[in-house]
C-alpha cells in the first residue's frame, strides 16, 4: 500500500484531500479500525457504528462496509 495507516481522526479526514482509489479506502478503513482499537471499542461497537442509519450510505452499502471492517479487523489482529 503506498499510503500509511492513519493514527488519528486527523490523519484519516486528511485522506479526503488524495484522489479517491482501493488504496485510499483501504488506509482509511484501516486507519478506523486502529483508532477503535486505540480508543477501546470492540468490533462489535464499530459494525455497530458502521450499520448506524446515515445520509451517504443505504442499507446495502452499510451492509457491506460492515463486511468489509469485519474482515479487515480480523486480518489486523
Amino acid at each position: 500500500m503506498n499510503y500509511p495507516i492513519p493514527a488519528s481522526p486527523q490523519e484519516v479526514a486528511d485522506l479526503r484531500q488524495k484522489p479517491v482509489d482501493e488504496e485510499i479506502v483501504a488506509a482509511a478503513i484501516a486507519g478506523v479500525i486502529e483508532i477503535s482499537r486505540s480508543q477501546g471499542k470492540s468490533l462489535d461497537q464499530l459494525t455497530a457504528e458502521v450499520l448506524a442509519d446515515d445520509r451517504l450510505l443505504d442499507g446495502a452499502q452499510r451492509r457491506w462496509l460492515s463486511d468489509v471492517v469485519t474482515q479487515t479487523w480480523k486480518k489486523l489482529s
